[in-house]
């Protein structure tokens, strides 16, 4: 079902989704970003699919139409080849709990994290 409104909230990092009949759901970003269903984090099958680690803190700063069916979202670690269609949208916002179980058990599982890396050689040691 398409919907008819959809809001971005920047400070919550929050996708809106308004339906007909005043229905709405919202989408944390660093879901809408490790679930994109683009080929580099799907890849062609499900043994193809690639953890996507330290999205945390992700922000979407683009939103685009495809067609009448479906919005390309661009984030702001410059990741934007995923489309993401209505009906994937509305299973996201239905089904968040599991798969937000299904991403935290996999990041457990291969010792990874929500948070993003920080490069060590950008920190000087203090000499004092």
């Amino acid at each position: 079902m398409q919907p008819t409104g959809i809001t971005y909230h920047k400070t919550a990092k929050t996708l809106e989704l308004t339906y007909p009949g005043g229905s709405s759901a919202t989408i944390a970003a660093e879901l809408l970003r490790v679930y994109s269903p683009s080929a580099e984090v799907r890849g062609h099958s499900e043994a193809e699919r690639v953890l996507q680690t330290g999205k945390k803190h992700v922000g979407i700063v683009k939103l685009e139409a495809v067609g009448n069916y479906a919005i390309r979202i661009v984030f702001d670690d410059d990741h934007d080849t995923g489309i993401y269609s209505w009906s994937f949208l509305r299973e996201l916002a239905d089904n968040q709990a599991d798969y937000w179980q299904r991403y935290l058990d996999e990041l457990r599982d291969k010792n990874a994290s929500r948070l993003p890396v920080i490069p060590v050689g950008q920190w000087t040691p203090r000499t004092d």
